[in-house]
C-alpha cells in the first residue's frame, strides 16, 4: 500500500505473517549473521553486514551486491529497539542519495504460534522511490520467510 503525506513524502506499508515467534523474527532484523541470510530483494545478491549495533543510537550499514553489478550500501541509526515488539531506524542509501533519508518502523505481534510483521517506511521523496522500496521490501521479506 502507498500513501502520500504532504509534510512527510511517500510511504510504504508491508504486512507478513511468519511461522516463528516474535523474538526470532525480531532477531532476524538485529543480528548480523541472520541479516546476511535474507536482507536482499533476491537470491542474485551477496550481502555483507558492515555494522550492526541494535541499540538506540547504534548504527547499521549493509552492502548488497547483485551479480555483475556495483554494490549498493544502505545505513542508518537505530531510533527504537524494543525486543521483541518494535524496531525503528533511519534509512539512507549511500550509493543512491536521490532516495533521500527515510524512516522504517517494524512491529512484531504474536499471531498464534507465529508473528505478524508490519513494516512502514515513511518520508520517501518520490513515487519512484516508493515503488523501488516496495519492490525491495517485498523481495526481502519473502526471502525472510524461507530463512527464518
Amino acid at each position: 500500500m502507498a500513501t502520500q503525506h504532504p509534510a512527510t513524502g511517500f510511504a510504504v506499508r508491508v504486512e507478513r505473517t511468519y511461522a516463528a515467534p516474535p523474538e526470532k523474527v525480531f532477531d532476524a532484523f538485529t543480528q548480523a549473521e541472520a541479516l546476511k541470510r535474507w536482507f536482499s530483494p533476491s537470491d542474485d545478491y551477496t550481502v555483507r553486514v558492515l555494522a550492526c549495533e541494535p541499540r538506540v543510537g547504534g548504527r547499521y550499514r549493509i552492502e548488497m551486491q547483485k551479480t555483475g553489478a556495483d554494490p549498493s550500501v544502505v545505513g542508518g541509526v537505530y531510533e527504537l529497539v524494543d525486543r521483541p515488539t518494535r524496531l525503528a531506524f533511519s534509512w539512507q542509501w549511500e550509493t543512491s542519495p536521490e532516495h533521500g533519508q527515510s524512516r522504517v518502523t517494524v512491529s512484531f505481534e504474536s499471531a498464534g504460534s507465529g508473528t505478524r510483521l508490519v513494516l512502514v517506511q515513511e518520508q520517501l521523496p518520490s513515487e519512484e522511490s516508493r515503488t523501488a522500496h516496495m519492490a525491495g521490501w517485498n523481495g526481502c521479506l519473502e526471502r525472510l520467510s524461507n530463512r527464518i
